[in-house]
């Protein structure tokens, strides 16, 4: 018999098979590329730390605003179909443990993290070249990677407990999107590595890309958030069952 987690996944990617979701992570990252780029070589003047100075333009819109709504929307959709008539009592009867159907709808929202930040990379690198810039790039980049999508998955555990306690489809993407904004407040007031919707900000390095990170408590502040917020996620699904 196959592990529970392993049934939970393929059920949800089945629910998501055809999904014109998946649309909007592929057309949005470029929409912010595009105008960051633009506004690099608008400002060379000024902007002179090459891949640096690209990044700090690439990451002003996507990591507060483009990325927040983009999770909100996806996490939004994978409790839509729950949301629906009378889908919770199929849901919650599926032989499986409550935290395996948890599991299998954070997976999706990971890999669509994961994929979403790869593509946001790819969109860097082919914007640097289209803008003339030699192969050295920035050596911190790969923890960028890392430490995006660790902060990334920590927003997905927020919106997911938001979308599965909030039945209508909007609201939770609002609330991802003024998280968003909100972690543009924290992290200019120095408390960004204690707000989860700024550690995706603050592990990506936007718009400061040689800033150090206290990675140390970065990662436990993701951690803590990650825990915290799959807790509540279970718990909801017990009240949900009774």
């Amino acid at each position: 018999m196959k592990p529970f987690i392993v049934r939970t996944i393929k059920a949800e990617t089945l629910k998501l098979k055809h999904s014109p979701v998946w649309l909007a992570f592929f057309a949005l990252p470029p929409i912010s590329a595009f105008f960051g780029t633009i506004n690099y070589t608008a400002n060379q003047g000024i902007l002179k730390s090459e891949w640096y100075s690209l990044w700090s333009q690439h990451t002003l819109f996507l990591c507060y605003l483009f990325m927040p709504a983009l999770i909100g929307t996806y996490c939004s959709y994978l409790w839509r179909l729950e949301h629906m008539r009378n889908n919770w009592n199929a849901f919650l009867t599926a032989p499986v443990s409550l935290p395996s159907l948890y599991l299998g709808k954070l997976f999706q929202a990971i890999l669509m993290s994961v994929s979403c930040n790869a593509w946001v990379f790819i969109l860097y690198f082919a914007c640097g070249k289209l803008c003339g810039l030699d192969n050295n790039l920035p050596p911190g980049i790969v923890e960028w990677f890392l430490c995006g999508i660790l902060g990334s998955i920590t927003i997905c555990c927020v919106q997911l407990t938001v979308s599965m306690f909030i039945r209508s489809f909007a609201i939770p993407i609002g609330i991802g999107l003024a998280g968003g904004l909100g972690g543009m407040m924290f992290t200019s007031k120095g408390a960004g590595l204690y707000y989860p919707y700024s550690l995706y900000s603050m592990g990506m390095r936007a718009n400061n890309p040689q800033m150090e990170l206290e990675t140390g408590t970065f990662i436990a502040g993701c951690a803590v958030y990650i825990a915290l917020f799959s807790v509540l996620s279970v718990v909801g699904l017990h009240r949900h069952e009774q």
